[in-house]
């Protein structure tokens, strides 16, 4: 195994290399569920014709992927209603299931028009009718919008189901190491419609989206020295807007996409600084003998959290960019660092060490308790999920590098491995129209 070190702590950008010359394909394991989750069945759609993907299905896996929901099996469904007038409550509620959704897919030009319909078979009533249209690729869109809108009707916390994700996958040739390559991937949350935006031969670090879903910022060792890239996700345009000596790493968007955070040591010690993408205009945040690093803004713009071992220990910290006042924010454990703020503000997800094990945690903001979220080892880069309520993390299983997923309240977990490669570095995209 190669090893780059990382610049949480020590000062130098990293990345975990594993061996694999196989691409990467993602499938959904879920280990672990709330409780008593809601009793939901999702009648097969009508159609015409065959379609090339199954829209029920998907919408059935995504809302038992967030753990909240128990699909219930289509073997074991009374009957497959496609109207109103075919739902018999006493037979739902026969299987104890709460909610039934039922739908159909028409044919129209370019496409298909998609309607769905959500009953509470307690209360027996018809809770929502949605209709929209989509291009004949977008079918498997169609299902994620109809898990948001499902989701959010029942819980009252909105669907993430057609967000994206970016992550990094290491290919490494044994045979011939120049033949190694890094690839940087765009898919959907359940792993979907993989697809890459970038290969290279050197490695990639630190992927992150733009607050409107439409560019990423990574870091790409292909100048020889790490530089700091951005990236249309459309066009695949980039540009270069690091060129420093030394470190340039840890890249973060400020909320309004107008500004980069990230890390140069340019000056001889890595410091966190701000660039305004449109004027070029640098300007330097921290200055301090320690080591500064992995910056994340805070949810208004107006700070920026990150870690330093300027006590000692890693820990993180809290800078106000107008009054440059800098407070420690995390007192429990002997390391924390790769810290991000849930869309909200309230809660900070990030690295902590607990008994010499990585894992991921939660810290309260307002009283500073910390939740362990995950149980495994080596657990690192968690990025939160625009509603708040998961986040996807990098670990490893059986010496090979997969994604994980964790609720905020650590009641409901899944993960993502590859069949044959392995993926590092995830971030998980803002809500995209």
């Amino acid at each position: 195994m190669l090893t780059i070190k990382r610049a949480l702590a020590i000062g130098i950008i990293g990345l975990f290399v594993y061996c694999t010359n196989a691409a990467a394909e993602l499938t959904i394991e879920i280990t672990q569920g709330i409780d008593n989750p809601t009793s939901i069945a999702v009648a097969p759609f009508k159609a015409y014709g065959t379609l090339p993907e199954d829209v029920a299905a998907i919408v059935s896996a995504d809302l038992q992927r967030s753990g909240q929901f128990a699909p219930v099996n289509r073997k074991n469904m009374l009957s497959f209603p496609q109207s109103a007038g075919e739902v018999y409550y006493r037979d739902w509620r026969a299987l104890n299931t709460e909610f039934l959704v039922i739908g159909g897919l028409t044919p129209v030009a370019n496409g298909y028009q998609f309607w769905f319909e959500l009953y509470d078979i307690l209360n027996q009533k018809q809770m929502l009718k949605r209709t929209v249209s989509a291009g004949a690729g977008d079918l498997r869109s169609l299902a994620h919008y109809a898990s948001d809108v499902i989701y959010e009707e029942i819980t009252g916390i909105r669907g993430a189901f057609s967000t994206k994700m970016i992550y990094v996958e290491v290919m490494r040739d044994l045979n011939n190491p120049k033949n190694s390559s890094y690839r940087l991937m765009h898919a959907d949350v359940d792993g979907a419609r993989e697809k890459e935006l970038l290969r290279s031969q050197q490695p990639l670090l630190s992927p992150r989206w733009s607050p409107d879903g439409k560019r990423v910022t990574y870091v790409s060792f292909e100048t020889t020295r790490p530089a700091i890239f951005v990236q249309e996700i459309a066009t695949g345009k980039r540009q270069q807007v690091t060129n420093f000596k030394g470190l340039n790493g840890a890249p973060a968007w400020s909320p309004d996409g107008k500004n980069l955070a990230f890390v140069l040591s340019k000056d001889g010690n890595p410091e966190i600084y701000t660039l305004e993408l449109i004027t070029g205009k640098y300007t330097r945040v921290t200055n301090h003998f320690a080591i500064d690093t992995e910056p994340s803004w805070t949810a208004d713009g107006k700070g920026i959290i990150f870690t330093s071992n300027r006590g000692g220990q890693p820990q993180i910290y809290q800078v106000d960019l107008a009054s440059g006042r800098t407070e420690r924010v995390t007192f429990y454990g002997d390391y924390n660092a790769r810290s991000s703020l849930a869309p909200d503000g309230k809660t900070m997800v990030m690295v902590h060490r607990q008994n010499g094990v990585f894992h991921i945690a939660a810290q309260d903001m307002a009283t500073g308790d910390i939740r362990i979220l995950t149980e495994t080892k080596l657990d690192e880069s968690p990025s939160i999920a625009p509603n708040g309520a998961m986040l996807l993390y990098a670990t490893q299983e059986n010496g090979k590098g997969i994604l994980g997923a964790v609720s905020l309240d650590a009641g409901v977990k899944f993960k993502l491995p590859s069949k044959r490669g392995d993926v590092r570095e995830p971030a998980w995209s803002p809500f995209i129209n």
